[in-house]
């Protein structure tokens, strides 16, 4: 792909942020205005100056205007019910409400051989590597996950890692119905030690707290993700919750300052909790070419937005070299608030993992029904950033195990910092299933900071202020037509040091390896110019002798 070929994608990528529909009513979100139905199920976004008065009168106006229950998720001040045309009337009137969005719906990250030990092998972890992930909780929402012999504990298999579990989904039961959940759990924390013919994932000793809010179909509601995480935050102390892994999205319809899934994971975040979600699976988007694709919560500029990428020898390969990103990785810069994403990738094409049978998956696609090891039928073989989201929050966790006074965003600057730089500027991908050729670019918004590398995540020692923040930057369109990087946000309702600044920083010196080459002649200097000659397109500048903070 020629180098002109980005800057063309992104020109039109900004220009359909540019023409995309600004709302006519900053209160209130486009699609639930135009709305014709008589009753919606809505989300408010409170103000910071909400208080237990304003929600009693809320309650009461609910109440005689008709309106459904009032749930209240007291931890992300975020309130959800369902409203009449009147009621909505009346709520837009609250001074006290800073948002109103409908309850939008929202499906797993997965599209449709990749064993666990080559993946283990590949991000730098060896047999020697003492961490496993003891003690630090996964909140794994998703699809649920069913208490396999794999998510037994080392020395006393018959007592389960799968610590607690919880429905907030459409149908009844925490048992995975649909067959995702337990697949990403299952290259997230599986452990060989207890399951003979099961591989052993990244973090084969922490715990797993099922929160499951999507349904038998694979689909479910911003409301049923608010409260898994809002119970998340809640049992956080109980199961020593560190890390949390969101392998699902859904569109981008406003600022992810006014998106509710936005808001809670930013909730989530700041409690503590690194968030781990998959960058959704739409990089072959004809309009951009994929760009601009990134789904929420992904978008959110906190989180650890994870790309996939692939191995073209099938997950028999012990190297990264010849790795390279999947064609249907989502790329960014994210729709509306233009937000660098994703933020690193990692392995999540053909994997293999235990699963649940039968299962919806299992039954749609028999073929993907895998003999491994010489266990008949009870692995599965799926794509897309959601198993790849896993393999970074397990190497999340062993970070935590090692340290446990990381910060969310220390974890964040680390992992982008050590991620390994070597990816070529362009690849030739050919999809047997549709005999397609791809030509990708592996840029700034298709793998980020570069590829995962547990090892040296885990061999680093640096670590970025406890106070700042390893917000992702975001691109500026400048009159000029030249286009730059800041991690200058607005309206985010609290004060941020961010780590990489105006400057936009991975390291000392020159980041993102010593002599970076993502294009060709790419430099980090202080400007921070995406194309000084925007022709050609890769002129770019991050950062000339920066340091951290």
């Amino acid at each position: 792909m020629k180098s002109t070929t980005l800057v063309a994608m992104f020109l039109v990528s900004t220009r359909l942020f540019a023409e995309a529909p600004t709302p006519k009513d900053e209160k209130i979100s486009q699609d639930l205005l135009n709305s014709k139905d008589a009753v919606s199920d809505i989300i408010l976004i409170h103000a910071d100056n909400d208080d237990d008065g304003s929600r009693l009168k809320r309650e009461e106006k609910v109440h005689a205007f008709g309106g459904g229950s009032l749930k209240h998720f007291s931890g992300l001040g975020i309130s959800s019910l369902r409203a009449n045309r009147a009621l909505l009337e009346e709520l837009r009137k609250d001074s006290k409400i800073r948002f109103i969005a409908p309850d939008r719906k929202i499906s797993a990250s997965a599209s449709a051989f990749y064993e666990q030990t080559a993946v283990r092998t590949v991000l730098g972890l060896t047999s020697s590597t003492t961490q496993t992930g003891t003690g630090v909780g996964v909140a794994v929402i998703d699809s649920g996950v069913n208490k396999l012999a794999g998510f037994g504990t080392t020395g006393a298999c018959s007592t389960s890692r799968v610590v607690y579990s919880e429905n907030f989904a459409s149908d009844a039961g925490t048992n995975d119905l649909f067959g995702h959940g337990t697949h990403v759990a299952s290259i997230l924390a599986s452990n060989a030690a207890c399951d003979a013919t099961h591989s052993t994932s990244s973090a084969p000793s922490a715990k797993i707290i099922n929160l499951r809010v999507l349904n038998a179909f694979g689909t479910g509601s911003d409301t049923a993700v608010i409260a898994a995480i809002d119970r998340a935050i809640a049992l956080k102390s109980t199961y020593n919750i560190r890390v949390m892994n969101l392998s699902l999205g859904r569109g981008v319809f406003n600022t992810f300052v006014n998106d509710p899934l936005c808001q809670a994971v930013e909730r989530a975040w700041r409690a503590g909790i690194v968030v781990v979600v998959a960058a959704g699976n739409m990089g072959r988007f004809p309009t951009t070419n994929g760009y601009a694709t990134i789904a929420s919560p992904a978008n959110d500029p906190f989180v650890i937005t994870v790309g996939a990428v692939r191995d073209p020898a099938n997950g028999l390969e012990t190297s990264r070299t010849d790795d390279t990103i999947t064609s249907y990785s989502s790329k960014g810069p994210s729709m509306l608030d233009h937000v660098v994403k994703p933020d690193l990738v990692a392995p999540g094409n053909l994997m293999v993992a235990r699963t649940v049978f039968p299962s919806t998956l299992s039954n749609l696609y028999p073929t993907n029904v895998q003999t491994f090891k010489g266990d008949s039928g009870n692995y599965f073989k799926l794509s897309g950033t959601s198993m790849a989201a896993p393999v970074v929050a397990a190497a999340a966790a062993l970070l935590i195990q090692k340290d446990p006074t990381l910060t969310p965003d220390q974890v964040k600057a680390r992992l982008m910092k050590t991620a390994w730089k070597g990816m070529a500027a362009t690849a030739s991908i050919y999809d047997a299933l549709t005999k397609t050729n791809f030509n990708v670019q592996q840029d700034l918004f298709t793998i980020g900071a570069g590829y995962l590398d547990a090892g040296a995540a885990l061999a680093s020692t640096e670590k970025i202020g406890s106070t700042q923040s390893a917000i992702s930057p975001r691109v500026v369109v400048l009159s000029t037509g030249k286009v730059q990087l800041t991690s200058s946000y607005t309206n985010l309702g609290v004060a941020l040091n961010v780590v990489w600044g105006s400057s936009v920083v991975w390291g000392e010196n020159v980041v993102w390896g010593d002599t970076v080459l993502l294009a060709n002649n790419v430099v980090w200097g202080d400007n921070v110019v995406w194309g000084t000659n925007v022709s050609s397109g890769y002129n770019v500048v991050w950062g000339d002798s920066v340091v951290w903070g």
